[in-house]
């Protein structure tokens, strides 16, 4: 597996994760919400709000970082494709010098 799927999957993972921590901090308003019923003091009423806010934000910042990640992705897998066919004989030499220094290294350890 190259450097970029590592980062591509630990990204992926890191978007999972930050998900479901705001599907579960939502879960936990709402709870919250309906266990203390009619008796909020204004403390917590703020702090629900800013919390809510802060929550809302979160979602759309990571909305947008998976959008801008899809498109960059995309770009570059492009940019790759472009290049292979442009110079196929050179792809093809750098693939087999890479698949070599690979196989050096792992027939050391």
């Amino acid at each position: 597996m190259d450097i970029n799927a590592q980062t591509a999957d630990k990204r992926d993972n890191l978007v999972n994760d930050l998900k479901a921590v705001i599907n579960d901090a939502e879960d936990l308003l709402k709870s919250t919400g309906n266990q203390v019923g009619g008796q909020l003091d204004d403390t917590y009423r703020s702090a629900r709000t800013r919390f809510e806010t802060t929550l809302k934000n979160a979602k759309a910042g990571l909305s947008d970082l998976q959008d801008s990640m899809t498109t960059r992705t995309k770009e570059m897998v492009g940019t790759a494709d472009s290049y292979v066919k442009a110079n196929p004989w050179q792809s093809v030499g750098i693939g087999a010098v890479a698949g070599l220094v690979v196989g050096f290294l792992l027939m050391r350890k």
